[in-house]
């Protein structure tokens, strides 16, 4: 037959492309192939020959031509980035502290001077026994209590430099260090941090008071946060402390670090968490109530109590896979962190911006233009490899998948643990100095495992469908619920069906949607399991009443911060708590002013993404529906529109932005011998760094690429919102930054799109294409790559909204009945929310660029030649101007499901209809036939 020898003909070609993994890969693409002609199954053979095809142009095109990359970077190593949930400890404390804050250590030194002065003791706290110290502990604990504020602000301020190690008695951080460890074992202990908790809110309800807020609101300064600054910073301390030695094992933390956990896990005395307690500040000072709330502590205060109360990226892992056992799953053996470390940052293509640019060069300088890797050189295999047998590999491999070696070895790579090359370097040359002299070591040539990243995927849904339409056409029936029955098929559905149920993936958020459903369909014989009160959901309780609220604010705080948002007189303050009294005088001052501006905006988006992305990940395993609900309110907030915001921006130079002057970092600045900032030394403060990146914004990139994926993966209508923003171009833009983690996200999102994007755009990106398929995950009958999937419709876009958010306001009201109707009764901020997302997306008509406010996108970019028709598909279904109408996704149409508490409604019958109710029962009740079995 003719298929038969096109796909042999195809599959000789692959095995001169791709690796034995791959070919398996495509084996098993080729028996699903076989049993139907169809284009949706057919499409993974034309991807690989699209990929093969591609392959083969752009190696003629890399001798015929020599095109260059506009940014050197992307030639450049990979970023030896490591992700983890936080940074060192010592960058995590330092960050808690602003530069102009450096005059108040002094005062906490005072504090304590004045205190041991009133004790009759000398003024050295390592000279005290350890009976002597917890006595002066006792003491300060008990002056916290007093009535009178500077006294017992003083007793704060002596306990904050006892957290921070009293580091006026010694010579190097490690001393530091080690006496804060102490110190903190003790504070706890002697329950310091319930008494900074009783003293948070009485600083919360004085600062929400009408007269101080009426006071403050013109003008927020460092000042005006003095007291709650100083709270906040004790809070900080204990919680990173006990968080760090948790995370080490040490032993004589483990009993106490459980117990802070399940403290902070439990309802304060007020009936508050204290994650809510801190989501509440964030509300009132977005609102204006508190303007002079420090958002930076507070927010990373709320991140470290959410980790450590929640669990990180281990703790995650376990609790999935033990839920998964739970209800009969598999475990999860593939991790993404662990997959990603082995995978090579690809360089992508330049765009037709940065050849003109390199063309026609602004200025009159020399710029060194390096010749552009592309993807299937072997000449970026060789300089990767770093080893000159690689290209003799390379020059000489024949007949034994030499070629596919070749092409797989720029994706993937063993593992190398940065900090343990870092050590191997430093131990060799200790200054890190460029050896100029010695030549360079023979590197052993590295053995690369030929196969694909990911095990391919199928979802029951995609067997379904694979079954319904082979039985339409070769037996002309349809079985409805029937998954297995191959009856009358011939052999090579047999086969493809059997590839298709090898490959099946069951996640846990389907068994819960399954049970969810049950429970609807049969509510009074299917039995409900038992609500386990995991830390999750004691949170979501928690903040189940006020949850839209909380997203709002939370998005508002990253909004004032991210680099690309314009300052408006109506937004919010964040630098309330950086701002110093009186403004700098000297170009040194003003330097540091700028620096510490920069760097506390990058702190409080790290903190703020991580916040969200650890929520996101726990209510997700804890229930998807829980997941569902913040996704749906984070969407109606604006958060898609709002990243991408963040993303259009030269992220190359804000991943290697370094806010930060080392010389003044905690505990730096207040430990030996001060320099003085002059010139040449705040030069040498901001060099003192050996890492080519700033830690935090990669963190930060990382994280808001992850909220990005979980909001969009599997839903259309979100789908879509990438599209008519104009994303596309904002994304390959930060493809740039060479590394795997981060260009693995960001292929994922240009994957979901890729259908919707057109044909001329799939066209000229046929290097972003091959990179998606080389490091993202197969789906089996995924036609991703030709927007030929029935799913990609966009009629049901609303349809998709109203029924997820009818099943999730179904399962919370049956759960949390109370909550959920005090939820309901706060629709007024959720529709003002809702309305936002109109006016914002309605102001996105001239696409994503740079000249766009904080609500609305300039032009930059578009999405191909295929725009048009598309453009003239969405106004046919209701989408004007390429941005959803008001007629999609209003209030009213919540409004039925819950948004507005339907459950409590008073509704007025007319006065025709009860004249006419008879005829109504008689009509639309007893003459109605109803279909009890599609019900």
């Amino acid at each position: 037959m003719a298929w038969k020898q096109k796909n042999k003909l195809l599959f000789d070609t692959c095995k001169d492309q791709l690796s034995c993994g791959a070919v398996k890969e495509y084996c098993d693409a080729e028996n699903i192939a076989r049993s139907s002609t169809m284009q949706c199954i057919q499409s993974g053979i034309n991807v690989l020959s699209s990929i093969v095809a591609a392959n083969k142009r752009s190696k003629r095109a890399s001798v015929d031509t020599d095109t260059h990359d506009a940014d050197a970077n992307c030639d450049g190593p990979d970023l030896d980035f490591v992700y983890a949930d936080v940074d060192g400890y010592q960058n995590e404390i330092a960050e808690l502290y602003s530069y102009t804050e450096f005059s108040e250590f002094q005062m906490n030194v005072k504090a304590f001077e004045d205190q041991m002065e009133l004790y009759d003791l000398p003024p050295n706290w390592q000279k005290q026994d350890s009976a002597s110290q917890r006595g002066i502990v006792m003491k300060l604990v008990d002056q916290l209590e007093v009535s009178d504020r500077s006294f017992r602000m003083q007793a704060a301020r002596c306990i904050l430099y006892l957290a921070q190690g009293c580091w006026a008695e010694v010579q190097s951080d490690e001393e530091q260090h080690q006496i804060t460890r102490d110190n903190v074992l003790v504070l706890y202990q002697l329950g310091v941090f319930a008494s900074f908790i009783d003293l948070l809110n009485m600083e919360i309800e004085s600062a929400c008071s009408p007269d101080i807020v009426a006071v403050k609101i013109t003008n927020v300064t460092l000042v005006d946060s003095t007291d709650i600054r100083v709270i906040l910073s004790v809070l900080y301390i204990i919680t990173e402390t006990i968080r760090d030695e948790r995370e080490k094992g040490s032993e004589d933390y483990r009993e106490l670090a459980d117990s802070f956990v399940q403290e902070i896990n439990s309802p304060l005395p007020d009936g508050e968490l204290l994650a809510v307690k801190l989501l509440g500040m964030i509300t009132r000072f977005c609102s204006g109530a508190a303007p002079q709330f420090p958002m930076k502590k507070v927010v990373l205060l709320l991140w470290k109590v959410s980790l450590l109360g929640l669990g990180g990226m281990d703790v995650l892992k376990n609790l999935k896979n033990e839920y998964r056992l739970k209800v009969g799953l598999e475990p999860i053996t593939e991790d993404t962190l662990e997959v990603t470390k082995c995978m090579r940052a690809s360089s992508p293509p330049a765009t037709a911006t940065d050849i003109l640019e390199n063309q026609y060069p602004k200025r009159n300088f020399k710029r060194s233009l390096m010749k552009q890797r592309f993807l299937d050189e072997p000449e970026q295999i060789d300089m990767e490899m770093g080893g000159n047998e690689g290209q003799n590999n390379a020059n000489n491999g024949s007949g034994n998948g030499g070629n596919g070696e070749e092409e797989l070895s720029q994706y993937y790579r063993p593992y190398d643990d940065p900090s343990s090359s870092a050590s191997t370097t430093s131990t060799a040359n200790p200054n890190n100095q460029p050896s100029l002299t010695q030549p360079p070591a023979a590197v052993p040539p590295v053995q690369i495992t030929a196969r694909l990243p990911w095990t391919p995927k199928v979802r029951q849904k995609d067997i379904d469908q694979f079954l319904d339409i082979s039985r339409n056409k070769f037996i002309g029936y349809s079985l409805i619920g029937d998954h297995e029955s191959l009856a009358g098929l011939p052999q090579p559905i047999h086969e493809g069906f059997k590839t298709l149920q090898r490959h099946m993936y069951m996640s846990l958020a389907d068994v819960q949607i399954k049970k969810e459903e049950d429970i609807a369909r049969n509510p009074i014989s299917t039995h409900e399991d038992e609500i386990k009160l995991t830390p999750a959901e004691v949170l979501y309780q928690a903040i189940l009443p006020n949850l839209p609220q909380y997203m709002i604010a939370l998005l508002k705080v990253l909004l004032a911060a991210s680099p690309t948002s314009k300052s408006k007189t109506e937004s919010i303050n964040i630098m309330a708590d950086v701002l110093p009294r009186k403004m700098p005088l000297t170009a040194t001052q003003s330097t540091k002013l700028t620096v510490d501006i920069g760097r506390h905006k990058e702190i409080i988006v790290k903190a703020v993404s991580a916040i969200i992305l650890l929520y996101l990940k726990h209510f997700k395993i804890n229930h998807v529906y829980q997941f569902e609900f913040m996704s749906q309110h984070l969407v109606f907030a604006n958060c898609i529109p709002l990243v991408l915001k963040f993303f259009n921006q030269t992220i190359t130079e804000y991943v290697n932005t370094k806010n930060s002057i080392p010389l003044l970092d905690f505990p730096s600045c207040v430990i030996g011998e001060q320099p003085d900032l002059s010139g040449d030394s705040f030069v040498y403060g901001g060099e003192m760094s050996d890492k080519s990146y700033s830690w935090r914004n990669v963190f930060s990139c990382i994280n808001l690429l992850r909220i990005l994926n979980k909001l969009i993966k599997w839903k259309h209508s979100r789908v879509m919102m990438l599209v008519v923003f104009k994303s596309a171009p904002i994304l390959k833009k930060t493809l740039k930054v060479r590394h795997a983690m981060m260009q693995l996200y960001v292929l994922k999102l240009l994957k979901m799109q890729t259908k919707y994007l057109g044909r001329q755009w799939r066209k000229s990106n046929m290097k972003t294409m091959s990179a998606i398929y080389a490091k993202v995950r197969h789906r089996l009958n995924d036609d991703w790559a030709f927007g030929n999937d029935l799913e990609s419709r966009p009629w049901d876009f609303q349809a998709e909204e109203c029924t997820l958010r009818a099943c999730v306001d179904r399962f919370n009201l049956r759960r949390y009945p109370e909550a959920t109707q005090k939820c309901g009764n706060n629709g007024t901020a959720a529709q003002n929310a809702e309305n936002a997302q109109q006016s914002n997306m309605m102001a996105g008509n001239n696409g994503c660029g740079n000249n766009g406010d904080a609500n609305g996108y300039g032009n930059n970019g578009g999405g191909g030649n295929g725009g048009h028709s598309q453009q003239q598909q969405l106004n046919d279904y209701g989408v004007e101007g390429g941005f959803p109408s008001d007629e999609i996704l209003t209030h009213s149409d919540f409004a039925f499901f819950g948004h507005s508490g339907w459950w409590d409604r008073k509704v007025e019958l007319t006065d025709y209809f009860k004249a006419n109710y008879a005829v109504w029962l008689e009509e639309e009740v007893y003459n109605s036939q109803t279909d009890w079995d599609a019900l």
